[in-house]
């Protein structure tokens, strides 16, 4: 069993971490042919897993 003090620094840990994955956001700030190979590539993954359920 947690104890009180515990589930307040878990909070507190999961709000400063969802403010730095904001803060950071990583793959807005790569280049843009970057972006461009791995939103193709993400897609593609998307368009076989769909092919293989239907």
């Amino acid at each position: 069993m947690t104890s009180e003090r515990q589930r307040a620094a878990a909070r507190k840990n999961i709000k400063k971490a969802a403010a730095v994955a904001k803060k950071k956001r990583t793959i807005a700030h790569l280049p843009k042919k970057t972006r461009t190979a791995l939103a193709k590539q993400a897609n593609k993954v998307k368009r076989e897993k769909a092919a293989k359920r239907s």
